[in-house]
């Protein structure tokens, strides 16, 4: 991470909406699409944001995904604090898991 480079932000907007903002590089984008963002090309460059009326508590556990994921890349992040779920411990020794929310790892067969 460059010391003063500028963050990656996801807020939420004045309209409900879980955007991000800030220098996406094709690595940041297509994690934040892994995480359920989607990016639309505009004028001024590209909107990328959660899809609307998922409810909060899905848009809450994808923004914290995405937040993990980007800060695991080691971009410099901001994430607005109202978007945060799970453990709140920045401690390196903390392990989280890698499966999606809302997935359901299937059970080992026993023979």
């Amino acid at each position: 991470m460059t010391p003063g480079a500028e963050r990656i932000r996801i807020t939420r907007g004045r309209g409900g909406q879980v955007e991000a903002t800030g220098p996406l590089d094709p690595l940041a984008a297509s994690l934040l699409r892994r995480a359920g963002f989607l990016v639309f090309p505009t004028l001024s460059g590209q909107w990328v944001r959660l899809p609307f009326d998922m409810g909060g508590e899905w848009e809450n556990e994808h923004a914290s995904w995405a937040g993990d994921m980007l800060t695991a890349a080691r971009y410099p992040l901001t994430l607005d604090p109202t978007l945060r779920t799970g453990p709140h411990s920045d401690a390196p020794s903390q392990t989280r898991s890698a499966t999606p929310p809302g997935s359901t790892v299937p059970a080992a067969r026993h023979r």
